[in-house]
């Protein structure tokens, strides 16, 4: 990977829906060796997809909180948990975590009854889980946009 093909990252990463016609001048190339580059970018599973970033307030998604959940450490049990998380879509983001606590979730629900719900209803109610701890997110001070692609 050179230094335009890091320049098409970040101006991707900055823009998804940039026109090849732009990011081409964005990055000082021509709009055909520019896409080429961009499907090569994607056939080898370095940009993986594009999406929309939402407002959480705009669909009523605004109360978010992480979560950490200790899980009996067996194999099938962390396999189902795992599994199980799959089909909760409050979940927005899960990760496996080396030590304790075993997981970590990002929710993002309505308000805090929603999440009581959530928690009592189904998160308690996973196979294998030994605790649950709840940290409500008072505010975001950065978000992700993107990952660094210095060389």
């Amino acid at each position: 990977m050179d230094e335009i093909d890091r320049d098409i990252l970040r101006e991707l990463q900055r823009d998804g829906r940039l026109s090849n016609q732009e990011l081409a001048q964005r990055v000082g190339l021509t709009p055909s060796p520019c896409m080429r580059r961009v499907r090569q970018l994607e056939q080898d599973g370095v940009i993986q997809g594009y999406r929309a970033v939402i407002d959480p307030e705009a669909v009523g998604r605004s109360f978010e909180v992480l979560v950490s959940v200790e899980v009996r450490r067996d194999r099938e049990v962390v396999e189902e948990f795992e599994a199980a998380l799959q089909g909760i879509p409050d979940v927005i983001e899960a990760y496996r975590l080396f030590g304790s606590p075993g997981c970590l979730l990002r929710i993002a629900v309505e308000d805090l009854r929603a999440y009581e719900r959530l928690w009592i209803e189904k998160l308690t109610a996973l196979s294998g889980v030994t605790e649950v701890n709840s940290q409500i997110i008072m505010k975001r001070v950065k978000e992700s946009r993107g990952l660094p692609v210095d060389g």
